[in-house]
């Protein structure tokens, strides 16, 4: 938001306006559902979905997999870790590639890609069959997400943008909250390659609607080179850590392989950034967003990310250790955090062109420290009620606190940033999210007994969330910003940016100036 007197407006150069094959969609014969809104959206949910849903259900039918594939515990945690580790680099690698691309070439070959590796993990006889596909379903979907969303965003008008931003919350995190329920059918019930089925049925589908409706528009800079500085460290950023903390179950803490790899991945993540932040023509626009909106908004999408995959995951181990419920009982417990997501995107839809959308961030963090709140209080005798409550309040804070950070950052650039900035925002979410639940997880394993590892770890997270949500108030108030509504008809034109953010700290650099 702009702040008072020293805010720092990006107006974007003339060269970089918005062409007007992107602002406005072309209708092209031969194409049944070109410039179609509905088509867009549909392929945008096809091409996420999927692959949403098996993140958090695989946990839930890891015995199936373990008893028909022979697989071991460690050896699924690898498959999940780098899936996970492959979406958040395909991101990255998509934000490169439709530079020189056309979008509609991305977005062809990756569900192409999507099906093939479905049909690689369905028909697997032995594990590594298995991982290897969901690792390329994870890198697909990653660079889907940037193929598909920035287009639903920016070439649909300004009045589509409410619409677009609840399908994008939904989108994100409607299908995550999804994921239990699948899950725990199918670990009851078993029948795992059914879901491969489904999945890579509804990817062929998305394939069709997405040949039918994805229009084929110019690539922005056909001569850009290739990064050789973000393709490696992102590659490295993702892959190093994520298979540090599979490692976990092999070691420990104290593991040199554990202690390497993590450090090894964060030290590439940081390079990344600061190189991003120091090139003059970056992939990721790390220096725009580098101001006190985008900033607060990224950090609270990837503190809610965070806490939310943590406390999902202890919920799930809680259910089934201790309380002894069945993967579908578990599943069902936590179904009404769908319900939160609901309502959080239905909010988001009504606040996202107003000056109402960080304090609708905000009370993301809130809605999930409210969450871990009513989790300390668990217990055997009271686990259904309690955790079916704590869902809800999750399953909105989820919703609440990632989609509306990241549109936060998205406003804050030129909308042809659009796809290297959600590609950045998701990297650093996504290293936030599947670092600290498995590190936590571990330790809740570890402890005397599983109870008191749980609420270790419950109220570890409720901390970090409280502390978090407690900075990020005070840098907003250093930065001076204020809440005011996003300029979409400058941003969506290309003549400048939604929001004028202030610089990081911008009122402390005031005062200490002379």
């Amino acid at each position: 938001m702009p702040g008072d007197g020293c805010a720092a407006v990006h107006l974007v150069p003339p060269e970089a306006a918005i062409p007007s094959h992107l602002t406005t969609p072309p209708v092209r014969r031969g194409l049944p559902l070109a410039g179609s809104y509905p088509g867009a959206v549909t392929l945008a949910l096809l091409a996420l979905s999927p692959f949403l849903v098996l993140t958090t259900a695989l946990s839930l039918f890891q015995p199936v997999l373990m008893r028909e594939l022979g697989a071991t515990r460690f050896e699924l945690q690898v498959a999940a870790g780098m899936a996970n580790a492959a979406y958040a680099f395909g991101a990255v690698a998509s934000a490169d590639l439709i530079q020189r691309i056309p979008g509609r070439h991305v977005y062809i070959v990756c569900e192409i890609g999507f099906v093939l590796s479905s049909v690689l993990a369905l028909s697997a006889q032995a594990v590594g069959q298995f991982m290897a596909g969901a690792i390329l379903q994870g890198l697909f979907t990653g660079m889907l997400l940037v193929a598909a969303l920035p287009p639903l965003v920016v070439t649909h008008g300004v009045d589509r943008i409410p619409t677009t931003a609840a399908v994008i919350s939904l989108g994100l995190f409607g299908m995550v909250t999804l994921g239990p329920v699948v899950g725990g059918l199918v670990g009851t019930y078993s029948g795992w390659r059914l879901l491969y089925i489904s999945v890579a049925v509804l990817a062929a589908v998305g394939l069709t609607v997405g040949a039918m409706t994805f229009e084929r528009n110019e690539p922005p800079n056909k001569r850009a080179a290739f990064d050789w500085l973000a393709i490696p460290l992102a590659a490295g950023t993702t892959a190093l850590p994520f298979f540090g903390v599979a490692w976990l179950s092999r070691g420990g803490f104290t593991s040199p392989v554990f202690i390497g790899l993590v450090v090894a991945g964060l030290v590439c993540g940081g390079l990344l950034v600061a190189g991003q932040y120091r090139k003059a023509e970056a992939l990721m626009p790390m220096r725009p967003i580098s101001n006190t909106l985008p900033v607060t908004g990224t950090l609270n999408a990837m503190v809610v990310g965070a806490s939310f995959t943590t406390l999902l995951e202890l919920i799930e181990v809680y259910l089934q250790e201790v309380s002894h419920f069945t993967p579908v009982h578990t599943g069902l417990l936590i179904a009404p955090q769908l319900l939160g997501i609901i309502i959080s995107a239905a909010m988001f839809r009504r606040i996202v062109t107003t000056w109402g959308t960080p304090y609708l961030a905000l009370s993301g963090i809130v809605s999930v420290a409210v969450g871990a709140g009513l989790l300390l209080a668990v217990t055997p005798s009271n686990a259904s009620p309690l955790i079916a409550v704590a869902a809800l309040f999750l399953g909105y804070g989820a919703g609440a606190g990632v989609a509306p950070g990241l549109f936060l950052a998205g406003f804050s650039v030129s909308a042809l940033q659009l796809g290297p900035t959600f590609a950045l925002v998701e990297l650093l979410r996504s290293e936030a999210a599947f670092l600290v639940g498995p590190v936590l997880l571990h330790l809740t394993m570890t402890r005397h007994t599983l109870t008191d590892g749980f609420h270790l770890s419950v109220l570890i997270i409720l901390l970090f969330t409280v502390i978090s949500g407690a900075l990020l108030l005070v840098l907003w108030t250093l930065g001076g910003a204020r809440a005011v509504a996003p300029d979409l008809q400058g941003w969506m034109s290309g003549a400048s940016t939604g929001y004028h953010s202030p610089p990081l700290l911008a009122r402390v650099r005031k005062t200490a100036s002379p």
